[in-house]
C-alpha cells in the first residue's frame, strides 16, 4: 500500500487499490526475553554516560559536561557479538551524600546489588579517590563480578598514570576513552566473559504492555511509578525537574507485567529547551514512541496549564492509547472539582475519547483504577473491524448524513476498510474531497457505534481521480 493511504488524503484512480495490505505486523510486540544486566557505577562526572553511549554505539544517556546529570537507573538495551544485555547507567555514587544526591546514591547502590555484573569507573587523570576506594569497599560485599575501568585514557602519559589504579585491589585497570572510542572494543569482549547469559531473576515470558508516564515537571510521574512498583525506583524529590533519563520498571498489576517509563518533565517546546533539558525531551519523544499506551499526570489541584495541553498534543500525535490521571486528588475540594470539569471541558477537547481517573500517587488513592483504564485504552487500541461490517454501518449512516456538497457536486463515499490498528486507522474511498468536519463526524459515529474509548482513531480519504476523456 503506497504512503498516501496513512498519511493524508491521496488520489487512487483503479479499485485494486481497495486491496489494502495488514500493516498489523509492522507493529507486533516483540517477544520479551530476559537478559543480563551491566551496571555503570563510580562517582560523578568519571564519564559513566559517556561509556554507556559508547557501548550503545548511540546517543542515548543524557550527557553534559557538569556532575550530576543522571540521577535514576536508566537502562538500555546493547548488542556486541550477537550477546544482547541491559546496560543500566547511575547517577554519581558518593557514600556521604545528603538531600536528593542521597537519593541518588541510593540509586546506584541498587544497581549495584542487582546487576549480574559492575563496571566501577575511575578517571585515569584525577587517579583513585576515597570515594573510589568507598566503592571497591561496598562491591567486595558482593560475588557479582566487577570490572575497573580507568577512563579518559586519550594518550600514552595517561596510560602511564593509570597503572597506579591497580592499588585498588580490582585487578587489572582496563584503560578506555569513553569520548574518543579508545579501547571500549576490548572492554566489552572482557564483559562478555564474566557476564552471565542470563540474568539471576529473569522476568521471560511474552513481552509486557509498554507504558509511557508523561507530564510537566513536578505532577507526580515519579511518585506514581514508586507507589506501583512497590518500590524506590525513581528518585523523588520536591525540586521540579529531578528526572532526567526515561526510567523503566517492570511491574506486576492486575496479574499481569507493565513496562512502566517514567519519563522528563516536559517544559517547554523542544526547539526552545537547551542542554540537558533538550536531550531529556528527545528521550522523552522517543520513549513515547515506544510505548503502547500513555498515562498523562495532570495536577488537579492547579489549573490545567500550556505545558499540560503540548504534551497531550505530543501524545496524540504519537498515536498512542491515552490515559488521564488527575493527581494529588487528595488536595481538591469541591470547588476546584467544579472549576476543574470546566476547564476539562474547554481545554480537553482534543482529546474527548481519552480515559479519566482520579488518583493520589502520594497516597495511593484510586491508583488501581489505572490498570482497568489502561486495558480498556489497549483494548481499543488493537481492535479491528471487520470490512463487511464497517461498510454496512457506513452506508446507514451516509444515507442518513450525506457530506457537504463541493463545487456544486456531492461526494459519494464508495468504500471503506480499516487499513491497521494501533492506532485504528480507516481509508474512505470517495469521489471527491470530505470536508475535516464531516470526517469528524464520522468519527464521533464510528465511536458511538464500536467504541474505542481510550485509543485515538484516523480516518484518511482517497479520492477517485477522475478519467481523461480526451485521451485517445
Amino acid at each position: 500500500m503506497s504512503e498516501d493511504v496513512l498519511a493524508g488524503d491521496g488520489i487512487w484512480s483503479d479499485e485494486s487499490d481497495w486491496e489494502l495490505t495488514d500493516l498489523d505486523g509492522e507493529f507486533g510486540e516483540e517477544a520479551h526475553v530476559a537478559m543480563p544486566t551491566l551496571a555503570v557505577v563510580g562517582r560523578p562526572n568519571v564519564g559513566k554516560s559517556t561509556l554507556v553511549n559508547r557501548i550503545l554505539g548511540r546517543r542515548e544517556a543524557v550527557v553534559e559536561d557538569i556532575p550530576g546529570v543522571t540521577r535514576d537507573r536508566v537502562s538500555y538495551e546493547a548488542n556486541w557479538a550477537g550477546r544482547r544485555f541491559l546496560v543500566q547507567d547511575t547517577g554519581g555514587w558518593e557514600p556521604d551524600a545528603k538531600g536528593l544526591q542521597q537519593s541518588v546514591a541510593r540509586q546506584a547502590e541498587l544497581a549495584m546489588q542487582t546487576a549480574d555484573a559492575v563496571l566501577l569507573v575511575v578517571d585515569a587523570v584525577v587517579g583513585a579517590t576515597a570515594t573510589d576506594e568507598a566503592a571497591v569497599k561496598r562491591l567486595r560485599r558482593s560475588r557479582i563480578p566487577v570490572i575497573l575501568v580507568a577512563n579518559k585514557v586519550d594518550d600514552e602519559r595517561v596510560e602511564s598514570e593509570a597503572a597506579a589504579l591497580w592499588s585498588l585491589g580490582l585487578g587489572e585497570p582496563r584503560m578506555v576513552s569513553a569520548a574518543h572510542g579508545r579501547g571500549t572494543g576490548d572492554l566489552l569482549d572482557d564483559v562478555l566473559q564474566v557476564l552471565p547469559e542470563t540474568p539471576r531473576e529473569g522476568t521471560g515470558g511474552t513481552g509486557p504492555r509498554r507504558v509511557a508516564l508523561v507530564g510537566k515537571p513536578n505532577v507526580g510521574k515519579s511518585s506514581l511509578l514508586n507507589k506501583l512498583a512497590d518500590d524506590e525506583r525513581s528518585v523523588v524529590h520536591d525540586v521540579a525537574g529531578t528526572t532526567v533519563d526515561p526510567v523503566d520498571s517492570l511491574v506486576e498489576l492486575g496479574g499481569k507485567i507493565w513496562k512502566f517509563v517514567d519519563t522528563a518533565g516536559l517544559r517547554r517546546k523542544v526547539a526552545n529547551a537547551s542542554g540537558t533539558e533538550f536531550y531529556a525531551s528527545l528521550r522523552t519523544k522517543s520513549a513515547l514512541e515506544a510505548s503502547e499506551v500513555a498515562i498523562m499526570l495532570i495536577d488537579a489541584s492547579q489549573p490545567i496549564t500550556e505545558q499540560d495541553l503540548r504534551v497531550i498534543s505530543m501524545v496524540a500525535d504519537s498515536g498512542r492509547a491515552l490515559v488521564l490521571a488527575f493527581n494529588k486528588w487528595d488536595l481538591v475540594d469541591e470547588d476546584r472539582r467544579l472549576q476543574l470539569e470546566r476547564e476539562v471541558d474547554r481545554d480537553l477537547i482534543r482529546v474527548p475519547w481519552a480515559q479519566r481517573v482520579n488518583i493520589s500517587a502520594h497516597t495511593g488513592r484510586a491508583v488501581q483504577k489505572l490498570v482497568p483504564a489502561m486495558e480498556t485504552a489497549l483494548e481499543s487500541w488493537d481492535k479491528r473491524i471487520s470490512t463487511g461490517k464497517l461498510n454496512t454501518w457506513l452506508k446507514d449512516v451516509v444515507a442518513a448524513t450525506p457530506p457537504p456538497m463541493r463545487g456544486g457536486r456531492l461526494p459519494r463515499v464508495l468504500f471503506a476498510t480499516q487499513a491497521t490498528t494501533r492506532p485504528p486507522t480507516f481509508v474512505l474511498f470517495t469521489t471527491g474531497f470530505l470536508e475535516a468536519g464531516y470526517r469528524r463526524f464520522l468519527e464521533r459515529r464510528l465511536r458511538e457505534e464500536f467504541g474505542f474509548d481510550g485509543s485515538p482513531v484516523r480516518i484518511s480519504v482517497r479520492v477517485r481521480e477522475k478519467r481523461d476523456r480526451s485521451r485517445k
